[in-house]
């Protein structure tokens, strides 16, 4: 697998949503009330394309793409799982907080990774067992892996919280954690905060899709931390109901 051409496919998603992000945007609504602009669109199809052509026997689930029956994909045993744009509600208040969400699951279970953040040229980029980096273009192109890091407990825990999402069992889940700092952000890049060291925990205690916390789960477990469920047990993927339970992601135990 070659992870660079992974990443420019996200990267070429990316510029599509920048097109469209630099104008104006029609939103519309999915059944479920959540919002769907024509990035969600188009980044969809820059990466079904670009995935189909370079893994052409590797299916794809796509949140664009998610009616295919569950007789169909229970029988995957390694495909793609893909949210073209995650943030959306981020990407219509123009905080540039989205990602693009690339993630290969074998056997349910995510081994890599990528997410791309469009409107700051930042990728991330995880392969369990093997490493995450971290690539930032510009002006002074940087690339560097990255780790958890240890927690202080005596000075207390950076928690990272939902920008959009704020839920009420957050606040009697930190009741017996030393907070230091929260740290309000969007997207997948939640999880991609406690992967390079710069938060230690981030409880999601409020409803996400599969396709929402794949890429960025593997960058997690990559980068030497964890995202389970609030039992201990690990996120499982292609379930039936792709809605995922509560989770916690961990910097480091």
């Amino acid at each position: 697998m070659d992870i660079q051409n992974i990443c420019e496919i996200a990267r070429t998603a990316g510029a599509a949503i920048m097109e469209i992000y630099e104008g104006d945007h029609a939103v519309e609504y999915k059944d479920d009330n959540s919002p769907l602009t024509a990035a969600d669109k188009a980044s969809h199809e820059v990466i079904v394309a670009g995935l189909n052509k370079q893994f052409p026997d590797i299916p794809i689930l796509s949140e664009e793409g998610r009616d295919i029956p569950y007789e169909i994909r229970k029988n995957w045993q390694r495909f793609w799982l893909v949210d073209p744009l995650d943030g959306t509600k981020e990407f219509i208040k123009r905080n540039g907080e989205f990602t693009v969400n690339i993630a290969l699951i074998e056997e349910n279970t995510p081994v890599f990774g990528v997410v791309y953040v469009p409107a700051q040229d930042k990728l991330y980029c995880g392969v369990v067992g093997q490493g995450a980096f971290v690539e930032v273009r510009g002006p002074r192109p940087e690339a560097k892996a990255i780790q958890v890091r240890q927690p202080d407990a005596e000075a207390g825990l950076t928690v990272v919280m939902s920008r959009s999402h704020p839920s009420p069992d957050l606040e009697a889940y930190l009741q017996d954690i030393k907070v230091a700092e929260a740290l309000p952000v969007g997207s997948s890049l939640k999880l991609c905060v406690v992967a390079e060291g710069r938060a230690d925990l981030y409880p999601r205690l409020g409803p996400t899709m599969e396709w929402d916390t794949a890429a960025g789960q593997a960058v997690v477990v990559a980068a030497g931390g964890s995202v389970l469920q609030t039992d201990g047990t690990p996120l499982e993927y292609n379930k039936e109901n792709l809605l995922n339970p509560h989770f916690i992601v961990k910097g480091s135990s």
